[in-house]
């Protein structure tokens, strides 16, 4: 009994002319994985939201359903935030660069991209007002030369400890803007 599915030496030249999900330049992806730190919070209030549904389902038992009503709705907020939360970062595609907030969503066409660049500052760790000594990708828009906005640094819940990872994202979103800016 074969399985195909599961063998290594299957023949990938039928599929060398399908293109790959990730060709899709129009499509808005992030150009790393988000952080333990950021996945870690996620999770935690995830957990919370868990034990806050099981506490609605305990007292809408118990007979009092507007207490129940107000913990459904504590939970649904729990969850979205922590959605909210793994969606926040910096997301690329063809149309320009979007930056994702935990409250707010600035996108920047490529034509208005002036130069997106690393450089060595004081950064916030963790986004908590403790700054200490790193790295921060910034980006410059043609109509705003003296507004830098920061899109992520090497001490963010991204990036904490994976310097590497850093590197790579930061580089990435460089080339980007090179190359988008180049077309415009």
């Amino acid at each position: 009994m074969p399985l195909p599915f599961l063998t290594a030496d299957r023949a990938f030249d039928e599929a060398a002319d399908i293109p790959l999900p990730f060709d899709d330049r129009d499509q808005w992806r992030r150009p790393y994985r988000p952080g333990p730190y950021r996945v870690g919070a996620a999770a935690l209030l995830l957990l919370l939201a868990s034990y806050v549904l099981f506490a609605s389902v305990i007292i809408a038992v118990a007979g009092d359903t507007s207490a129940a009503t107000i913990c459904g709705v504590l939970a649904v907020l729990i969850i979205a935030s922590a959605l909210r939360l793994l969606r926040m970062g910096t997301w690329v595609s063809a149309r320009g660069l979007r930056h994702v907030g935990f409250f707010f969503t600035r996108t920047a066409p490529w034509d208005r991209v002036a130069t997106a660049r690393t450089v060595q500052q004081p950064v916030r760790w963790l986004g908590l007002p403790r700054t200490v000594q790193g790295q921060a990708l910034i980006l410059v828009q043609r109509d705003q030369q003296g507004d830098q906005a920061t899109l992520f640094t090497s001490h963010g819940a991204d990036f904490l400890g994976r310097g590497t990872a850093f590197d790579r994202a930061a580089d990435t979103v460089e080339v980007w803007a090179e190359e988008y800016r180049a077309r415009r």
